[in-house]
């Protein structure tokens, strides 16, 4: 490939760029051994077809990934589950470019699909993938352990599971790619988009609560101090610190069980979004990929296997659409199971009304004891309203999640 193919040029120097509307696959065997791709695969990475088929995928690696991630990466793929990633790939010859690779385990192997990354995620993982890079390097990490600190990285970004980044980074790559096209984004990988969005907005919301519940933790006790200065007359006020003890106790409870560890409310609920949200993004880069795949250039001897491809890709696209399905009934059913336990939250928050009120009361008959109570209660109406406020967002929350949910299941 000459130098001056105007598909190909430096960049920086360095990059080998491709044009953004173009995705290039490569197909390898159970191994990762590279069986076929598609003419931008072979112009990009610069090797000759006779070269690149019968050679190891990683051929085209570039020292600067971290090896945590093929760790992961692999590990994932042998037990068939489809890997999202971004990869620094080198050419031959020693320049670079960057993909977003959508790989898919198929029969007989693995099938690799990529496009040019652009959204703002990706240069934060780059970033991520230097200092994982160089914790190897200075602290001899073995691939396992490069791979769990590569998680722990991605965990700081906000992400619960590499999964859950995944299904999060696909579908800014893909939205980011759309919106330079000038193309409009479809309406089911956007009911995904806007059921992420809400869940971790409902994350935001519990942990706002949370602080909420730590700000009137010392309540009770203060309550206690009160009564037992006013000896016998502060009996009900000593009644009701108690109770509001109890009430915070079991909202506290409430909130702990929906949002901590991985089999809670909150994180069921978000892993089944997730995996919609991945998957419905994966069907979308599918059909683009079988539409190219018309006008593919196939290079010569290689006409059987581009048809085996495209074949294996229709089959694959229609696999995911039925998980996706399966994926959505796991969102409603979660959802609907978020808004009982939602029910349970509002309870407590009426008890909590109660017993704010009879708090109020005996604040007035002791008006003229000189131990007003009026501090607390006010602390009280600034944090029960906060409290009343956020739960009410993570209700609209919810709902949003649900509607979404039954338009998608009209949609697959």
């Amino acid at each position: 490939m000459s130098s001056l193919d105007p598909k190909l040029t430096d960049v920086g120097g360095n990059e080998a760029a491709f044009s953004l509307n173009e995705l290039f696959y490569s197909f390898t065997d159970e191994r990762g051994v590279i069986q076929t791709g598609n003419a931008v695969f072979q112009r990009v990475s610069g090797y000759s077809w006779s070269e690149l088929v019968g050679s190891p995928h990683n051929l085209v690696r570039h020292p600067d990934m971290p090896k945590g991630l093929f760790h992961m990466f692999w590990e994932r793929l042998k037990a068939g589950e489809p890997v999202g990633a971004y990869v620094k790939n080198m050419r031959k010859g020693g320049r670079f470019y960057w993909v977003f690779s959508l790989v898919l385990p198929v029969e007989d192997g693995y099938l690799s699909i990529r496009l040019k990354p652009t959204s703002s995620m990706f240069q934060k993982v780059s970033e991520i993938y230097t200092d994982v890079r160089q914790n190897e390097q200075e602290n001899g990490l073995t691939p396992a352990q490069s791979a769990a600190y590569l998680e722990e990285k991605i965990g700081v970004l906000g992400f619960a599971s590499y999964a859950d980044f995944q299904a999060d980074a696909l579908s800014m790559e893909f939205d980011s790619r759309l919106r330079q096209l000038g193309r409009h984004e479809q309406p089911l990988q956007r009911r995904f988009s806007d059921m992420s969005e809400a869940i971790q907005q409902v994350l935001m919301e519990t942990s706002e609560m949370t602080e909420a519940f730590k700000a009137i933790r010392t309540v009770p006790m203060n309550m206690r101090i009160i009564a037992s200065r006013l000896e016998n007359a502060g009996g009900p006020i000593s009644a009701i610190s108690v109770n509001y003890s109890q009430m915070l106790e079991e909202m506290s409870t409430w909130v702990n069980t929906f949002v901590d560890g991985d089999t809670c409310a909150f994180a069921r609920i978000r892993s089944a979004i997730h995996k919609g949200q991945f998957l419905s993004y994966a069907i979308a880069l599918e059909e683009e990929m079988l539409i190219q795949f018309q006008s593919e250039e196939v290079h010569e001897g290689n006409e059987r296997s581009h048809q085996k491809v495209a074949e294996q890709l229709r089959e694959h696209s229609a696999k995911f659409v039925e998980d996706m399905s399966t994926a959505l009934v796991g969102v409603e059913s979660e959802a609907k199971r978020f808004a009982r336990s939602v029910l349970d939250m509002k309870r407590y928050v009426t008890g909590l009304s109660s017993t704010r009120m009879m708090c109020k009361i005996e604040s007035a008959a002791l008006a003229n004891s000189g131990t007003a109570l009026t501090g607390i209660v006010e602390q009280l109406d600034v944090c029960q309203n906060e409290i009343e406020e956020r739960l009410a967002k993570i209700v609209e929350l919810n709902s949003v999640i649900q509607s979404n949910t039954a338009m998608l299941r009209s949609l697959v």
